[in-house]
């Protein structure tokens, strides 16, 4: 059961991982919108970079998957 339930979170950590971290920058962008220019434009990068390998990364497992 340990095996299965590791393998079943690495897979989702594979499929959703960055489109996760990228929800997660998209959040604190929103947060810090004005306060610090330099870090907003950073999160605003990382959701546009994390974003782009996510729906790629999900594309590529339903390739796989069919």
């Amino acid at each position: 059961m340990g095996i299965d339930r590791s393998s079943r979170l690495a897979r989702w950590r594979e499929k959703y991982g960055s489109v996760a971290i990228a929800l997660c920058c998209l959040c604190s962008a929103i947060i810090t919108w004005g306060n610090n220019w330099v870090l907003t434009g950073i999160l605003v990068l990382g959701v546009l970079v994390c974003g782009a390998i996510g729906v790629f990364g999900m594309k590529q497992a339903l390739k796989k998957k069919n």
